[in-house]
């Protein structure tokens, strides 16, 4: 994918996460207040129209994104790899690093936007880079999986589980008590693990847009 400008100066680019020549895909608002790292959960990728719909959200409240893929093809064809969440979180890492050499994100706060498994090598990547890491969201997420990686992370963690996922949530409140960061534990209504029910996944948007506003600063 080529650059692409929009009128407002808002713009998109393809991109490629060293050292393995990730694919993603970067977005840019012009007035930008933040720059949110999304990790997509099992069975996802790049093009997750879920994890697509909350980033351009993201982009509206004032957030740049990156999306890409934590797996290559071949990788992913193994399923599990998809729960291996060391390999999960160095390839976020990457990312995270990554943004260190791009002129236009470098002194942009970082916060971790985690599905699913996704979600567990978020919190073990804010676990890793300490402050570097100003805030973590985990839409649907694992942070079971995350391990000993709770009691170290500081960045202020949100969880958000949808009312109807209960095994889900039941790992969620037990990874809240968990947690010494600040931290919150967000319910929405009726909504199953992917949120797909109607409104669903603007209530988790309207969650997540307010703890990054809060804590991306």
């Amino acid at each position: 994918m080529q650059t692409q400008t929009s009128a407002n100066g808002d713009f998109a680019s393809g991109v490629a996460i060293p050292p393995l020549g990730l694919p993603g895909l970067l977005r840019v608002p012009q007035e930008c207040r933040g720059f949110v790292v999304f990790a997509h959960g099992s069975g996802s990728n790049l093009s997750s129209p879920r994890n697509a719909y909350v980033a351009e959200a993201l982009n509206k409240a004032g957030f740049a994104t990156l999306l890409f893929d934590l797996l290559r093809d071949e990788e992913e064809a193994e399923r599990r790899n998809v729960f291996d969440i060391p390999l999960l979180a160095d390839r976020l890492a990457s990312a995270v690093e990554w943004r260190a050499s791009q002129d236009g994100l470098v002194n942009l706060p970082i916060g971790l936007f985690g599905a699913s498994t996704g979600a567990a090598a978020a919190l073990v990547v804010a676990a890793r880079f300490g402050s570097a890491v100003a805030a973590v969201v985990s839409r649907g997420g694992r942070p079971d999986l995350a391990k000993e990686a709770l009691e170290a992370i500081h960045a202020p963690t949100l969880l958000i589980v949808g009312g109807r996922d209960r095994e889900v949530l039941l790992l969620n409140e037990t990874a809240l008590s968990r947690l010494n960061c600040p931290k919150a534990l967000k319910i929405i209504p009726g909504a199953t693990h992917l949120f797909s029910e109607p409104g669903a996944l603007d209530g988790v948007i309207a969650e997540a847009a307010g703890w990054f506003s809060t804590y991306l600063k």
